[in-house]
Parts: structure tokens; sequence; C-alpha cells
């Protein structure tokens, strides 16, 4: 039922390439060019600006994207509602969370998705990211929603949303004056880290070995195995943690914790939806639409 030039418009809007457009949508260049042509030609109003090889949306292309989110929105929630219908969603769904993703991010998202599915039943395990894993190789639990990609081979690995872990500490501690530092002032701070199987600690170490930083050289002050509890011994001492930013919103709100800035280093991850290879149980599927359809988001 949807216009399937309002898809090509979106796709075009999305990547700004008519080229990667045409390769997503399985047509050819020309093919895209008409359809947006007739989407021009119907609503009286150039979309895209060309320079070159280069493209942007005009004011009427931002617009109509706008109203186009929207719509795709609409019918990829028809198609779910309907699809739901069809099935006996019932049973228990087994889903693992590593910590972060558990305390800041899922809780809300299982609310809505068990308002809609009343009749399921939601088993929530809590762990760090190599623990999630196993309990996903070892069959004790459907899905897990961890923090960065060891790409396990027997395991896939789906991305949904990006988050930044950056380097804080106390808004109060004296000995940060700085609100910017290099690779060689982290050396002579005394850190705070997560776990062992950690997947924030090994984002981190990962990101400082390609800075050219070996993880060994710097100062460890405690290891904890939460995040709560890192924000809490923050607060209590001069120490510094590399911690994801969503986690620390309410912290930098009311001014307890603030963001150090590393020059030379960002890091940036992703948080994946880890299923078996080969796993096609409607029941993830389902799960992992809902997801989208709420904007799982940090």
């Amino acid at each position: 039922m949807l216009d399937f030039r309002l898809k090509v418009f979106y796709i075009v809007a999305k990547r700004l390439n008519f080229t990667k457009a045409a390769e997503e949508l399985f047509i050819t260049q020309p093919a895209v060019s008409k359809h947006i042509h007739e989407i021009e030609s119907f609503y009286k109003s150039k979309l895209f600006e060309r320079n070159g090889t280069r493209i942007k949306l005009t004011p009427a292309g931002e617009i109509l994207l706008r109203h186009a989110e929207e719509i795709l929105n609409i019918y990829r929630d028809i198609e779910f509602d309907l699809a739901a219908l069809t099935k006996d969603v019932k049973g228990t769904l087994k889903i693992g969370a590593s910590t972060t993703v558990a305390q800041y991010f899922i809780p809300e998202h299982l609310a809505s998705f068990k308002r809609k599915f009343p009749d399921l039943k939601i088993a929530l395990f809590v762990n760090n990211t190599e623990h999630i894993e196993n309990l996903l190789l070892e069959n004790k639990i459907n899905l897990g929603i961890v923090e960065g990609q060891t790409k396990r081979k027997n395991i896939k690995y789906i991305p949904l949303v990006k988050d930044e872990i950056v380097l804080c500490t106390s808004a109060s501690n004296p000995t940060s004056k700085k609100t910017a530092i290099t690779l060689k002032d982290l050396l002579q701070l005394p850190l705070v880290i997560r776990e062992s199987g950690s997947g924030t600690l090994e984002v981190s170490i990962a990101a400082l070995k390609k800075a050219g930083l070996n993880f060994s050289t710097l100062t460890i002050d405690m290891e904890f195995e939460s995040t709560e509890s890192i924000k809490s011994y923050l607060l209590s001492s001069n120490s510094y943690a590399f911690l994801s930013v969503a986690s620390i919103f309410k912290e930098l709100k009311n001014g307890e914790l603030k963001i150090v800035d590393i020059k030379e280093l960002e890091i940036e991850r992703f948080f994946y939806c880890i299923t078996q290879q080969g796993d096609t149980h409607f029941l993830n599927d389902i799960f992992l639409k809902h997801l989208s359809l709420h904007n799982f988001k940090l």
C-alpha cells in the first residue's frame, strides 16, 4: 500500500547519494531519478540541490523527509501489529543485557513491550558482556543486548544504537582544572575501571591501544563491577573513570560529575543485539521490531 516513490525519496534523503540508494532499493539509478522527478513534479517543489556529484536537501526536501519518516513509521507499526495478530505471542522470552544497557536503556522498552503483549513472560538476565554471550551460547537466553562486538563466530551481532564513552571525574575534584588533557596527561591520573569482561572496559582498552597507549601503563586506582558503584566512588574521591555518557546524564545535569576531554582520543561504540547464528525464532524478531518502532536510543 505504501507509495514506493516515497520510500525511494526517503532512502535518497537519508543516504544523499543516488547510486547508494539504487543499490539499496535494488533498482537502477535512472529509476531512482525518475521517481524523484515524479515527486518533485507532483508537489511542484525541488527536493534536492545538486552540486557536481554531491546532493543536499532543499527546505522543501527537509519538510518532506520529516513527514516521510512519520508515514513510514506508521506503516511499520501497522505491519507489526497485524503480523502479531497471526501469531500466538505467549511463552517466555529470556533476554540478557549487559550492565549499562540494563541500568539505563532497556527497562522502559521492556515495559512498553509487556503492555503490547501481556500474555508473554519476560525474564531479564543482567551481567557483563562476556557473561551474556556465554548465556546465549549455552541456550539460557533467547537474545542479548550488549556493549561492543567481540565477534564470536557462533553469534550474530545486530547494531542497534551508537554510544560514547567519556572520561569523567567529580566536578569538585581539585586535581582536575583542565577541560581537555593529552594522552600523556592520562598516564598520571588514578583510574577506576570496570571488571574484566565488561564491554565498557574492553572498548576503552581497544580505543586506547589504537591511539598508541598500552592499558597496562595506566594507574589503576580500583575496580568495580557496576557503573553505579564507580559513580559513587568518583563523587567521594579524586579519581577518574571511562563511562558511557548516557549513564552520567543525571550527574552532569546536577553538576556532580564533569567530562574531561582527551585531545587525541574519541571512544565510540555500538550497542548490539546478539542472537545465535541461524536463530529465526519469531519472538526475537518481534522484540527487535518493537525496539525499532519505539526508537531504541540513548
